[in-house]
């Protein structure tokens, strides 16, 4: 069979741990004997961010401003422990906040729905896709530890030299202090690119935050993206027959629980943080979600929305076997290559994209399927198979 071409290359970001295993899989059993596989690779594995003081991963994300389409491996964000056990020179910041940074986007991540891997929730008939904002909040926050008695101020000058002070508290011993950012630019590229990726899938677009308790942080976003939607997309949402809806950060969270599905829920960095793994772990599993990061400017990066599977990489290591779910980084695969496609005019790659989304689909609906899934399944008597051996089946189903 003749390998389908590609005429421009995708950016291949490599990662950390059992996720770097099972890319390496990937690549042998389910893209090169079907693709003529061209990337621009870089490592973003942590041994190699700190032997180039994390310039990889700018390069990365600058190679993704060039080729426009990138997929990457779950990466180590390094705390005290990865200090020592990676020899590290400094505790490098997550290569995604780095990346995302850079790209100035937003990230849309939608649980992959699948027969027999029931939601939790019962009333979830309809994927949820979570539209977490890329830049700033705590990703990018200054923190102190405050020694004693004293205060803490904002203090903002201005490029004239005139300051303005805020006090944050007056501490009367030992605390805790953090500063973090946005600004009106980023925050209006995310409400943008929200509206775009709504019209685009013709679902609903909810947004939340916490303004009655942040009126300057919080309304601002709240703020900018009514204005948005005001002057430039209220008529074509009316047309297209969909809406926006605004709401508190809480509230949408009760309204989410009793909902179907079937909607976009734009959150702050933080929130789409940790409501996406709420929402992919009450679908099935943290390894079943897309997550595709997209700017204003129309570049695209794929990548799985879970981490790197340390446990399992230390059974690996050990010369044990796993049972490791590669599905979401599969799909960050596809996502990638059907965009390359899309971009290139390559209906064949395209196709490969499809073709292989359904026969992951359908080697875990025939009940053959890792055993994360083998524990939740409705399927009865379903085959657990090992990380190599799961990647194999679907090669076959292709």
């Amino acid at each position: 069979m003749e390998k389908i071409k590609m005429t421009t290359p995708i950016v291949e970001m490599d990662g950390d741990e059992m996720t770097r295993i099972l890319w390496g899989m990937i690549k042998k059993h389910l893209l090169e004997p079907f693709i003529d596989l061209n990337t621009e690779y870089y490592d973003l594995g942590l041994s190699h961010r700190n032997a180039t003081d994390d310039q990889v991963t700018i390069d990365a994300a600058n190679a993704t401003k060039k080729y426009k389409v990138a997929v990457k491996c779950a990466t180590i964000t390094p705390n005290k422990a990865r200090m020592s056990e990676y020899d590290l020179k400094e505790m490098w910041k997550s290569p995604n906040g780095t990346i995302r940074a850079i790209l100035d986007g937003t990230v849309f991540r939608a649980p992959i729905v699948v027969k027999g891997i029931e939601p939790c929730v019962r009333n979830w008939k309809k994927p949820i896709t979570i539209a977490r904002h890329a830049y700033g909040d705590v990703y990018k926050g200054t923190e102190m530890k405050i020694p004693g008695a004293g205060k803490a101020e904002l203090v903002y000058t201005s490029s004239d030299g005139k300051e303005k002070r805020e006090l944050i508290h007056s501490f009367d011993g030992p605390g805790i202090v953090q500063g973090m950012h946005n600004v009106n630019r980023s925050i209006e590229s995310f409400a943008r690119s929200c509206f775009h990726y709504a019209l685009d899938t013709r679902q609903d677009l909810w947004f939340a935050t916490k303004d009655t308790i942040s009126k300057q942080y919080d309304h601002t976003f709240k703020d900018i993206f009514q204005e948005i939607y005001d002057t430039e997309f209220q008529d074509l949402f009316e047309k297209a027959g969909i809406t926006y809806f605004y709401t508190l950060i809480d509230d949408a969270v009760a309204r989410v629980m009793k909902s179907e599905g079937g909607y976009i829920w734009a959150c702050k960095n933080y929130d789409g943080d940790v409501m996406s793994d709420m929402v992919s772990s009450a679908f099935g599993s943290l390894a079943m979600m897309t997550s595709v990061l997209v700017s204003p400017e129309g570049y695209y990066e794929y990548e799985a929305a879970h981490g790197t599977v340390q446990r399992h990489y230390y059974k690996h290591l050990a010369g044990e076997e796993t049972s490791t779910n590669s599905v979401a980084t599969i799909f960050a695969w596809t996502g990638a290559l059907r965009k390359r496609g899309e971009l290139d005019g390559n209906p064949e790659l395209m196709k490969f994209a499809d073709r292989l989304e359904a026969a992951t689909i359908a080697t875990i609906e025939e009940g053959r399927m890792t055993k994360d899934l083998a524990l939740i399944t409705t399927i009865k008597d379903p085959v657990v198979l090992n990380s190599e051996a799961f990647i194999q089946a679907i090669a076959e189903k292709m």
